[in-house]
């Protein structure tokens, strides 16, 4: 099941969101890496919404129960490409073929270089990848880019 991330509204760096709280999708399996991952996102983003799902499974729930109960969809979504099941690729593939979904940005986790990876996550509609363990200057330059 999917969870809403709660920290400390203290940050060192601010997204600039005029004021509105971003809405952050983390799919990411592997404990550690979704723990590392959230607390960087804490420290970045002061307002933020960061909702957490394992799976890709989880992942499509969370988007229906946000776009069901009128919370609006996340802004940004960080998937990791390798999932139990369904693997992060075909999640992608689902949401960039989905009307309600596809305007979603989504940013590809990868813990390896492989290039037909990376060509793959681009020719289905991501918009950049980053290596795992993510470093936080890379998330930072990413947010900024994206929100």
């Amino acid at each position: 099941m999917s969870a809403v991330i709660q920290g400390s509204k203290s940050s060192e760096v601010n997204v600039d969101r005029r004021d509105q709280t971003l809405k952050i999708l983390l799919v990411e399996d592997n404990p550690d890496d979704a723990e590392l991952t959230s607390r960087q996102l804490r420290r970045i983003c002061p307002e933020r919404e960061i909702y957490l799902a394992g799976d890709a499974e989880e992942a499509l729930s969370c988007l229906e129960q946000l776009r069901q109960d009128g919370s609006g969809l996340p802004d940004l979504i960080l998937l990791d490409i390798r999932l139990p099941r369904l693997s992060g690729m075909e999640l992608l593939e689902r949401l960039k073929t989905s009307p309600e979904l596809r305007s979603i940005p989504v940013v590809m986790l990868t813990g390896s270089l492989v290039s037909e990876h990376i060509q793959r996550s681009y020719d289905l509609g991501a918009v950049t990848y980053l290596l795992k363990p993510i470093s936080e200057d890379d998330l930072l330059l990413t947010l900024s880019y994206l929100t």
